[in-house]
């Protein structure tokens, strides 16, 4: 019988080959759109993605989660999930269809109207993937998961290049979104065996409702959240100037989302395996939270020092105003994973409840200070941002501490000597930024002193991770 640790080595495993190849695939993808198309196209784009994403939040409606964490979960819970998600996303696609007359108006951009309708059926037709993806999740089978994304994502890039360079614009944009949607759903009925029953069960339907309704206001919150800054620069700003801010930010997001996600995604079914044992618990808690800080943290700062050759170089410099965005909210986005995976920790305990009052206490202080620093400009909200987040982090470690005695202090003790590791690390890529003028050789030189530096130090003070990283990387890799 394979170990718990097996499984989840094997789970990372896989998880990070998915993870990482769809990043890179898209990030490529994405660098030969964003040299064609110009920044209001993207920005045109951010303006809509709230409504789409919090309708995909009304879908969901926390089930996902829900359905991990059940131990004894029934096909009977899987089709009444799936049917729940069907009906849901088809209201919520008419509400868009209806009201997007409405949101062209708000932003004074008439070609949100026709985009809006067709964007829209995205949330119809990933509802029809959701419980599959699911079961992938369940399984921890990220291997299939790799298949799919890997032939979605080629197919759907060579449709948004070739769209881009014969001229269709934001549109490239529009239906390479469209068509990443249908493909991968397709994909999903077809690698896995499970077609849903002809049956809906109120008692399966309420007592997972009991559990997802919290995860679902609480998903809701931080969608709005996450995506109001989008609505507000939209609203007050230039679409170009929104454009530099989701550029700016989408690369913040890269590798600090990607890593979390590899990490959340194994850890939360394999940790809800241990959730009545909470010394273990809180034992692997700190590990992962010291690894991921290990993996990000230097991955973050080295993009801080090197934002501008590497927008100069991939994007061309009608981007560069979004690069002191991207400083400010290196220092943001690097926090995320901790956030993540505290956050983790209360669905893994059952505590959604906490969870949700959690969330509103959070997205107050977010609103406040948002609507603090938009008379200020784009790049003082991205400061705000900075500072919700240490907010955040202080109230999410807090209870942690009350649930399994690891807070708010004991996680800065084991995260610190890798942060002030880390900061200087993106200094020493930052200096030849100062010194060189060529983009090419501050690139690689300063990519070069922030890694010798930081593997270096880590290997000078005898950084337990290091050795732990190098182990799974390098014996997977001879066992395979």
């Amino acid at each position: 019988m394979t170990s718990l640790k097996q499984k989840t080595a094997t789970s990372l495993k896989w998880s990070s080959i998915e993870s990482f190849s769809s990043k890179g695939i898209s990030f490529v993808i994405g660098i030969i759109i964003a040299r064609i198309l110009s920044p209001s196209d993207y920005g045109i784009i951010g303006m809509i993605l709230i409504f789409t994403e919090v309708s995909g939040v009304f879908i969901n409606g926390g089930f996902s989660a829900a359905l991990i964490r059940k131990q004894n979960r029934t096909d009977i819970d899987l089709s009444t999930v799936f049917y729940y998600n069907i009906v849901v996303s088809i209201f919520f696609y008419l509400i868009l269809y209806a009201l997007a007359p409405y949101i062209a108006n708000f932003y004074n951009t008439a070609i949100l109207t026709s985009i809006i309708r067709v964007v829209g059926l995205n949330i119809v037709i990933g509802a029809f993937g959701s419980i599959q993806t699911t079961i992938l999740n369940i399984a921890i089978d990220f291997k299939t998961q790799t298949k799919i994304t890997v032939i979605t994502l080629i197919i759907t890039g060579t449709i948004g290049v070739s769209m881009a360079y014969s001229g269709y614009g934001v549109w490239a944009l529009v239906f390479q979104g469209l068509a990443t949607t249908a493909i991968s759903t397709g994909l999903l009925w077809i690698f896995i065996g499970w077609k849903p029953k002809l049956v809906f069960s109120l008692n399966s339907f309420n007592q997972l409702f009991g559990f997802g309704s919290k995860l679902m206001v609480s998903g809701l919150l931080d969608t709005v959240y996450r995506n109001i800054y989008q609505v507000v620069i939209g609203k007050k700003f230039t679409s170009a100037e929104l454009g530099f801010f989701t550029r700016a930010k989408g690369l913040a997001q890269l590798p600090s989302s990607n890593i979390t996600n590899i990490i959340q995604r194994v850890t939360f079914p394999v940790l809800s395996e241990m959730q009545d044992n909470t010394a273990q618990l809180g034992n692997n808690y700190r590990k992962l939270l010291k690894m991921s800080a290990f993996i990000i943290f230097p991955l973050m700062m080295i993009l801080f020092g090197l934002a501008e050759p590497l927008i100069l170089i991939f994007l061309t410099d009608k981007w560069l105003p979004a690069v002191p965005m991207l400083q400010v909210l290196c220092f943001s986005y690097m926090f995320y994973p901790i956030h993540a995976i505290n956050l983790n920790l209360l669905q893994v305990k059952g505590r959604s409840g906490l969870f949700l009052r959690l969330e509103i206490v959070k997205k107050a202080l977010t609103t406040i200070v948002l609507f603090a620093t938009a008379p200020f400009g784009v790049l003082v909200m991205c400061y705000g941002i900075i500072l919700t987040s240490a907010l955040a982090l202080i109230i999410n470690t807090y209870y942690t501490g009350k649930l399994i005695n690891v807070g708010f202090l004991k996680q800065l003790k084991d995260i610190s000597p890798i942060f002030l590791v880390s900061l200087i690390t993106g200094f020493l890529a930052y200096f030849p930024t100062l010194i060189l003028m060529e983009s090419f050789f501050q690139l690689v030189l300063g990519g070069f002193l922030g890694a010798v530096f930081f593997i270096g130090t880590s290997y000078l003070f005898k950084f337990s991770e290091l050795n732990e990283l190098k182990n799974f990387l390098f014996k997977r890799n001879k066992k395979l």
